[in-house]
């Protein structure tokens, strides 16, 4: 119940601003912010996560953008999950013995939530 009333705080707060796109989104949350990013060298599907906290109307959110590796390629595609704020911490005590068993256990859960991130 309070995952739905954070995210119906969240677009309500997004749709103030014009935020209709998940990389409208994904840039807003990036703006004026830095992140703590985790990057995972020896993962076959994930090159880094980057969490994020944005302050909106004196609420604090938390996102996390993960970029999936590309087949064949140096680059990312990028997807945003907004999180709870135990997310970063539980990912950062995991990532480095499995990236993808730490994603799959603390970020996926939340890939409905803004959907914005595959299934």
């Amino acid at each position: 119940m309070k995952n739905l009333i954070l995210t119906t705080l969240l677009i309500f707060s997004l749709s103030t601003i014009s935020a209709q796109s998940c990389q409208e989104m994904m840039d807003f949350v990036k703006l004026d912010n830095y992140g703590t990013t985790y990057n995972s060298y020896t993962s076959t599907a994930i090159s880094k996560v980057t969490f994020y906290t944005k302050q909106i109307d004196y609420q604090s959110y938390y996102f996390a953008i993960v970029c999936f590796k590309q087949e064949y390629s140096y680059s990312c595609t990028e997807y945003i999950y907004q999180v709870a704020s135990t997310t970063k911490l539980n990912y950062s005590l995991n990532y480095l013995d499995s990236a993808g068993k730490a994603y799959w256990k603390y970020i996926k859960p939340y890939n409905e939530t803004l959907e914005c991130a595959p299934n």
